[in-house]
């Protein structure tokens, strides 16, 4: 009896071994996925020189930051992320062709133009200047995103800061060319100062998400921050500093701030309003440390949801209940079944959030959405999430929504895409013009000599009671390593239908830890590029060559700028972008959607471009396309396309006009 009762208590050790080891080596298996080879076939990209500011390279380049003095131990920690990077039209040209970089090896936002732009939209790179606000070394920049705050259909941008509240750099209206004084810097968030130094809250963002979020026509502007609101980069300043106050549910970070477009005037002196809406998104979901957010409307209502993905603990997918003038969002949670484990249940994530993004994975007209984690083997090893739509139309989802229930089952497995590294930020797009989606992932942490990763592995011990103290944390040091030396992943689908990543056989495996990732159809050939931000690392961009690329629909959306006069003069596009637009289209071979994305993700920003690969499909496509005007009310329209670029201004209906 007594020895039948020790191999019963022995039992659930044995298993908890057997389910472990079988995981592991699932996990092994999953990485070394077959077909990689003849997959890369397909692709070709050639890495071309960035134009950096006149004497750019000739300054001191940073390799680490100065930080609060309770986070000197953990200074190579606390410096791993804030590099960023964007695509999109910044000379009004309609090409995607301009770059906003934030290269932390000088702390400086830089704006300049991709590789591949003609010779007509080419203009001396430059930095975002703050002057006149108040602006010191406490801070530095992490996130740049293009962007019309102000409607006359000109883009500026939103710079994300540590340390203080973001700056909207706008426009003026007689600018002709991309410069320094071309630009306006103003506070997005109110603040006044009487000595010329700051005195608002101290900021750290990580995310920001830019949308149609009330349906009236106009950007508002989600913020993520990660440290509370503290001096985590001034050397001098008072030990304010915290962690995480657990390693799977902590809830002690800046967190969520939603800010609301009230108004704008443009002209040499443009202005734009933004007002706090405090109680958009239910407390309990605002305040995890943010370090990436993004968002698609998965009703047709015109509104996107908003999903937070949150390190060191659940991620947050929140249900747009705004009417104009009121933003409002209500948490939704997957359902768990027998055989789900609980920490793939959506809402109950307990892993390491880096990045999101939503796409039509599966090629039936529905949005999924893809959540970067930490997923190193023989470290942390959790997984990405894949979340795919369960519904059979947006109203069977407004219904789930409604109810509280996210219907999205976690299959990142069985797609190929569980196990990648320490990653960051993901993007699905299509290069190839085949009609289905490759995956884009940005890896690594802190790249040194010395493997820390024990170190890490027992930290992650530790009782929650002691972990949000500095002091209780482990040393990272220069010269110390965690996931320092993962490169670039890119996920193409073999001949199976499962994703592999070719990263090495396209000569992507740059062994530099990376960031943030951008994409656009950078000569408007139909040709689909990206760069990449790293960390600690000059930014790089890949300009797509591959030789057999199928035939493409790339819709450019516009509504019509609050100042029509000038149209396609100086920095000023046909119109300006429509927020919010999502088209559905179908082809013989089936339905796809997509959206125009205003910025998302981890700090990676890709163009406003919306597009679809039709693979050898050459006849007519139709495509129904949904928008909200200036005054909030929804439209819809169902048109018949030419493969191709078009150029659609909405209005009350859809029109197509010419390019610039």
């Amino acid at each position: 009896m007594r020895q039948r009762e020790r191999l019963r208590r022995l039992v659930p050790g044995v298993l908890a071994v057997a389910v472990g080891t079988s995981l592991c080596l699932s996990a092994n298996a999953a990485v070394a996925v077959s077909g990689g080879e003849r997959a890369a076939a397909k692709y070709k990209f050639q890495e071309l020189p960035i134009a950096l500011p006149p004497g750019y390279d000739n300054q001191h380049m940073n390799t680490i930051r100065e930080v609060n003095p309770s986070y000197h131990k953990i200074r190579s920690w606390i410096s791993a992320v804030g590099a960023g990077i964007a695509i999109n039209d910044v000379t009004g040209h309609g090409r995607a062709d301009g770059m906003c970089i934030v290269d932390t090896r000088t702390n400086q936002a830089i704006v300049t133009y991709t590789p591949t732009a003609p010779a007509s939209d080419r203009f001396t790179p430059f930095t975002l200047n703050p002057a006149p606000l108040p602006y010191d070394g406490t801070m530095a920049p992490t996130g740049c995103a293009p962007g019309d705050f102000t409607g006359d259909g000109r883009i500026g941008f939103l710079v994300t800061y540590w340390g203080r509240t973001p700056i909207l750099f706008l426009p003026k209206s007689d600018a002709t060319t991309p410069s320094p004084s071309a630009y306006v810097p103003r506070e997005l968030v109110p603040s006044q100062t009487l000595d010329g130094r700051y005195h608002g809250p101290r900021w750290n963002t990580d995310a920001v998400y830019i949308g149609d979020l009330d349906g009236s026509g106009h950007p508002s502007v989600v913020i993520g921050n990660y440290w509370p609101d503290s001096d985590v980069l001034d050397p001098k300043g008072i030990k304010n500093v915290l962690m995480p106050n657990s390693f799977s549910s902590a809830n002690n970070a800046g967190g969520a701030h939603v800010l609301r477009w009230v108004s704008a005037t443009a002209g040499t002196d443009p202005q734009a309003a933004y007002v706090e809406d405090h109680d958009a998104i239910p407390f309990e979901n605002s305040t995890g440390w943010t370090l990436a957010i993004s968002g698609a409307d998965l009703t047709g209502d015109g509104l996107a949801e908003v999903y937070l993905a949150n390190d060191f603990g659940h991620g947050y997918l929140l249900y747009n209940q705004s009417t104009p003038g009121r933003i409002k969002f209500t948490e939704v949670k997957g359902q768990r079944t027998p055989t789900t484990p609980k920490s793939f249940v959506l809402g109950n994530g307990s892993f390491k959030g880096m990045g999101v993004d939503f796409a039509d994975l599966t090629g039936n007209g529905r949005f999924d959405f893809l959540v970067s984690n930490i997923n190193v083997p023989w470290g942390l090893q959790e997984s990405n999430f894949v979340f795919i739509n369960q519904t059979k139309s947006e109203a069977e989802m407004a219904r789930q929504l409604g109810a509280g229930i996210a219907p999205f089952t976690q299959q990142a497995q069985q797609y190929g895409l569980a196990w990648t590294g320490w990653c960051w930020d993901v993007k699905a797009d299509d290069f190839l013009n085949s009609g289905e989606k490759e995956v884009v992932q940005t890896t690594g942490f802190v790249k040194g000599e010395v493997n820390r990763w024990n170190w890490l592995q027992e930290a992650a011990t530790m009782n929650d009671e002691l972990l949000d103290n500095p002091d209780m944390w482990p040393n990272f040091q220069p010269g110390d390593d965690v996931s320092g030396h993962e490169a670039l992943a890119f996920y193409a689908k073999n001949s199976s239908g499962t994703y592999v990543n070719i990263s090495s056989l396209l000569g992507l495996a740059v062994q530099t830890p990376t960031r943030a990732v951008a994409t656009g159809d950078t000569t408007s050939t139909g040709a689909l590029d990206f760069a990449v931000a790293r960390q600690w690392g000059p930014p790089a961009f890949y300009a797509n060559q591959a030789p057999n690329r199928g035939n493409v629909l790339e819709l450019k959306l516009y509504r019509p700028s609050t100042t029509p006069s000038g149209a396609g003069s100086g920095l000023k596009m046909i119109g300006s972008p429509a927020y919010g637009a999502t088209v559905e289209i179908t082809t013989p071979r089936g339905a796809q959607i997509s959206q125009l994305d205003g910025g998302g993700g981890h700090v990676g920003f890709r163009s406003f471009d919306v597009r679809f690969g039709l693979g050898s499909y050459a006849g007519p496509v139709s495509a129904r396309v949904r928008w909200r005007d200036v005054g909030g009310a929804s439209h819809q329209q169902s048109l018949s396309l030419t493969p191709g670029v078009h150029n659609l201004m909405l209005t009350d209906s859809v029109k197509e006009v010419p390019s610039r």
